[in-house]
């Protein structure tokens, strides 16, 4: 199995009332658009081109990137569709058994994105989507809270098909 080790290093954050420090993504102000943290920010842009299933959310468990593999991967959508929406609106969440039942709110909470956003800390387990037709994924998910001064401000999870 690979070994991953991620590091959060400070950016440049424009001035207030320098040029650069308006620009955010796109003008409209759409969920679409980078977060305006440093570090979030560099991910964001990242996740967006990354060849591997990956996504980041933030700190309310909104996918704010997603790679064009991770919406192939989990059911997504067209690339870039999911963006704006909460993790669980784009993800039904089934257990491992030949029904595939919804998972209760408490296993979905221990799910590796959302839990390291809620702890704060490494997580990584292996996760089901489903639709409730004919799509049916198994990943294994590696999850790291992405934090700002000290507060987890988002999480960042890579996928791998099993």
């Amino acid at each position: 199995m690979a070994h991953v080790e991620l590091s959060l290093s400070e950016s440049f954050a424009p001035q207030p009332g320098s040029p650069s420090a308006s620009a955010s993504g796109s003008p409209s102000g759409s969920p679409a658009d980078p977060p305006a943290d440093g570090g979030m920010r560099c991910w964001v842009r990242s996740v967006g081109t990354a060849n591997e299933p990956c996504l980041v959310l933030d700190g309310d468990a909104r996918i704010v990137a997603a790679s064009p593999s991770c919406h192939d991967l989990l059911g997504l959508g067209a690339p870039g569709s999911a963006v704006g929406r909460h993790l669980l609106d784009g993800v039904r969440l089934v257990d491992f058994t030949a029904a595939r039942e919804a998972l209760t709110e408490v296993e979905v909470e221990t799910t590796p994105p959302l839990l390291a956003l809620s702890s704060g800390r490494l997580a990584r387990g292996l996760m089901r989507v489903h639709d409730g037709a004919d799509f049916d994924a198994t990943v294994d998910a590696i999850s790291t809270p992405l934090s700002e001064d000290g507060k987890v401000v988002g999480s960042l999870t890579f996928f791998a098909p099993i």
